[in-house]
């Protein structure tokens, strides 16, 4: 396959950095983008060490400026982005009468906001070389969770503006897809267990006793669906959402 550059925001860690490490592997240079650039480190190194070039930088992608500048120095740095994956996510669990206003509005600016920001910047990239691939991570959290109306809001968010870019942006070359993973183990899903008071370990055998395969997830698994969308050869493969669950979803 040709080698191109990607970026992957939230990468330093957990589903991100997995997904770096595989188009890593499948022969890409990465841009690795996270809210603190030093958290990077262990991804870039990885990335480096299949041979590609990496680059740590620090952004939050809600915020307009960061993300241009982000772009501009991965375009400088490692040559012009055509493949960009949307991970960057954070959580602000509760109910919705105990939510306040600021923890909807920072999931929905980093989920949803995000998404857009980096697209945007990226996708001039992708039409002038005829070729794009956007993935953007939503979950089955967008289906309901109790207890995350804003992070299910906004995955579902993720999955409606796929099938819009897909739409606008497919006769550029350039094709745009989600991935929305069940349980995975990870940093987030952790920090679920911590929220409704349940030790991870009984968290985890609870979750895997309702998966047909049996087990939880893991970063890499997510990461090879990623890595089938972003492939050249899936360009006839566009606003879709795979659930990538252990399991029939939806």
């Amino acid at each position: 396959m040709t080698s191109r550059v990607a970026i992957v925001t939230g990468s330093a860690r957990g589903i991100g950095a997995g997904v770096a490490k595989r188009l890593a592997d499948d022969g890409h240079d990465v841009a690795v983008i996270d809210l603190d650039e030093s958290a990077c480190a262990d991804t870039v190194a990885a990335v480096k060490a299949t041979g590609r070039r990496a680059i740590a930088i620090g952004a939050d992608v809600s915020d307009e400026a960061a993300v241009e500048a982000a772009v501009a120095r991965t375009a400088e740095e490692l040559g012009a982005p055509t493949i960009l994956v949307n991970n960057a996510g954070v959580l602000r669990d509760n109910l919705l009468f105990k939510m306040s206003l600021s923890d909807w509005q920072t999931v929905m600016n980093v989920h949803l906001g995000g998404a857009f920001l980096m697209s945007r910047a990226t996708q001039r990239f992708m039409t002038e070389a005829n070729f794009g691939r956007i993935v953007n991570l939503s979950s089955t959290s967008a289906l309901g969770n109790r207890g995350q109306a804003n992070y299910s809001a906004a995955k579902a968010g993720l999955q409606g503006f796929t099938k819009t870019l897909a739409i606008e942006l497919g006769r550029f070359g350039v094709t745009v897809n989600a991935v929305a993973p069940g349980f995975v183990v990870t940093a987030m899903t952790q920090a679920t267990a911590e929220r409704i008071g349940v030790p991870f370990e009984q968290f985890e055998r609870a979750v895997i006793g309702n998966i047909p395969v049996g087990r939880a997830g893991q970063p890499e698994d997510i990461a090879n669906a990623v890595s089938f969308f972003a492939d050249e050869r899936s360009g006839f493969v566009s606003g879709q959402v795979l659930y990538v669950a252990g399991g029939p979803t939806n």
